[in-house]
């Protein structure tokens, strides 16, 4: 069996703690394995501008794929697919920010800060 030196695991929920269990007792998260783990934060409305750009440019790209289940937002007027991405982001990406992920931030062991235009404006590194 392989076993890298490193190994990266990516995802919005990674550092949720573990519910408890039926029993009541303090279950094991997938965080909990993590030697070192960073967190990427920013500003919500760069956030929210970045998912709209994507949008845009996925509308242009990816979405053209007949196959996607996104071509829909094609075949209407730009303004329509944005009003779509407006309340898909108002009503599930941004709650899911600030509810789940956002409160993660504290149990990573390096917080990367990034600015409007992406750069890392600020580290912020946990006593090791």
């Amino acid at each position: 069996m392989r076993r890298p030196d490193i190994l990266i695991v990516e995802g919005l929920n990674v550092l949720q703690p573990a519910l408890p269990g039926k029993d009541g007792r303090t279950r094991v998260g997938l965080a909990d394995y993590f030697d070192f783990s960073v967190y990427v934060d920013a500003r919500t409305e760069d956030i929210e501008r970045w998912y709209l750009n994507r949008f845009k440019r996925l509308r242009e790209t990816a979405f053209q794929d007949p196959s996607s289940y996104f071509r829909k937002y094609t075949q209407v007027r730009e303004e329509e697919a944005l009003d779509y991405a407006r309340t898909m982001w108002r009503t599930i990406n941004k709650p899911n920010l600030v509810e789940n992920i956002a409160p993660t931030r504290g149990r990573a062991t390096l917080v990367l800060r990034k600015g409007p235009d992406h750069t890392v404006q600020r580290l912020s590194l946990r006593k090791l």
